[in-house]
């Protein structure tokens, strides 16, 4: 595991295009599901099976008219992104990945700190909002580290729709977090 935290300089961010769906869906899965998502410490291997996510729906917010699917490079490989999509007067942040051999080091801050930064500047944002699912109390207490917090909103994990992966204990919910971005 690399243990330097990481140095800001040495990644670049672009907005994701078509030709990297393939690697951004790899990305997402290695970090989230199956035996190499235990590498590092986000993994939902315990609480859910299947697929993170598909082609289709990266696509999707590469594609979206107010999304942008941004990827993170280091030496010219894909190790990091996330979806920032503008939603009137906040944005969304979702779709978040960290190469699991990457974790620990400093680079899901710089890739959170970059996603606030251009929704403050490219859209105006005053707040950013994601959902997490409420089982993974590590990544929320992460989350409150970096000034969001927890409003107590919940909604519905999506049980039967395996595009989201297949749920392996029946409590999954999400729970909305909200950091104001002025």
């Amino acid at each position: 595991m690399d243990t330097a935290v990481t140095d800001p300089t040495d990644l670049t961010f672009r907005d994701a295009t078509d030709a990297d769906v393939d690697a951004l869906v790899a990305l997402i899965e290695s970090a989230y599901r199956g035996e190499a998502s235990r590498a590092g410490w986000t993994t939902e291997a315990d609480i859910l099976a299947g697929q993170r996510t598909d082609p289709e729906g990266v696509r999707e917010v590469v594609e979206g008219p107010d999304s942008t699917l941004l990827a993170v490079e280091r030496d010219g490989r894909i190790v990091a992104c996330c979806q920032v999509e503008h939603r009137g007067d906040h944005a969304y942040f979702g779709m978040f990945a960290v190469s699991p051999a990457l974790q620990g080091a400093g680079l899901g801050r710089a890739v959170l700190a970059e996603a606030e930064r251009r929704a403050r500047a490219e859209w105006g944002a005053g707040e950013m909002r994601m959902t997490v699912i409420t089982a993974r109390e590590d990544l929320i207490a992460w989350y409150e580290r970096r000034g969001y917090r927890r409003t107590g909103e919940t909604s519905p994990f999506p049980y039967g729709d395996e595009r989201f992966g297949i749920p392996l204990r029946d409590d999954l919910r999400f729970e909305l977090l909200v950091k104001p971005l002025g």
